[in-house]
């Protein structure tokens, strides 16, 4: 099939499109069915590490709670830049979170440098207030108690018995005063077996720990044996106490009596005590 030619010679034109009237809408057109769709990025981890990072900062120095805070919010950060939300938010969170950490932990191990500085200089105080007794004292006390009184010396006229007797009444050597460390150590043995009902062992031990009260081996000696405690009576205590909190049976009693993880007693104190649980 052929085309017709256009009379007179010439080419066919289009005609131009139909002109649309001016101030008049643009037609829009809805996408094909199946079209992709533009994802819609959402900003809600990235929002969450904002919020939370600026809380952060401003606990953050808040010993181990800032630190926390802060924590949390550099996991929002990151999960929030692995699916690809706003960076600006995230970033901003990380940064709060990483400053808020940072800020918390230096406070709180300027707080323990702090603490533990000042029991070290008590320790130290407490010692050099309690000197332990010096050769050269025991040697002036014994050159004392070596030289008799003004009273004691026989005149020229006494007679034999008479210097006799001065010489039985010399003065007796001077008790040494007992150091401050050694005193400190009988109170708070005192105040252990009467509040805790403590055994000798057991006593010895907390005195001497360095968790507890970190006296000296002879300070706390010498409070083991100064004190005058009734150790089958605390024993007692102790049992009566296992009896009536935690219902242990006797038998049970008398093990942790014993122990050495436990009270730590004599055999024969724990026999006394569970001879007289029931009185």
């Amino acid at each position: 099939m052929t085309t017709p030619e256009p009379q007179g010679g010439g080419t066919s034109q289009t005609p131009p499109p139909y002109p649309q009237p001016a101030g008049a809408p643009q037609q829009t057109f809805a996408p094909y069915p199946g079209a992709p769709l533009s994802p819609k990025r959402t900003s809600g981890l990235a929002l969450a590490a904002l919020l939370v990072g600026i809380g952060a900062f401003l606990v953050g120095l808040v010993p181990v709670f800032g630190a926390i805070v802060g924590a949390v919010a550099i996991v929002l950060a990151v999960l929030a830049l692995r699916k690809q939300q706003p960076k600006g938010l995230a970033v901003t969170g990380l940064v709060f979170g990483i400053v808020a950490a940072l800020s918390s932990i230096g406070v709180a191990a300027g707080i323990g440098a702090v603490v533990s500085g000042s029991e070290s200089t008590q320790q130290s105080a407490v010692v050099a207030e309690s000197p332990e007794p010096t050769a050269a004292a025991e040697a002036e006390a014994e050159a004392e108690a070596e030289e008799p009184s003004e009273a004691t010396k026989p005149s020229e006229a006494a007679a034999e018995p008479a210097e006799e007797e001065s010489e039985s009444t010399e003065a007796a050597p001077e008790k040494p005063a007992t150091p401050v460390e050694y005193a400190s150590a009988l109170t708070k043995a005192e105040s252990y077996s009467e509040m805790m009902h403590m055994s000798k062992a057991g006593l010895y031990d907390q005195l001497t720990s360095e968790y507890g009260e970190q006296f000296s081996p002879e300070a706390a000696q010498y409070a083991i044996d100064t004190i005058k405690a009734d150790w089958n009576a605390n024993a007692l205590a102790k049992a009566k106490d296992y009896q009536a909190n935690m219902s242990m049976s006797p038998a049970a009693i008398h093990d942790q009596l014993v122990s050495e993880y436990g009270e730590k007693f004599t055999p024969a104190e724990a026999d006394f005590a569970i001879a007289h649980l029931n009185d």
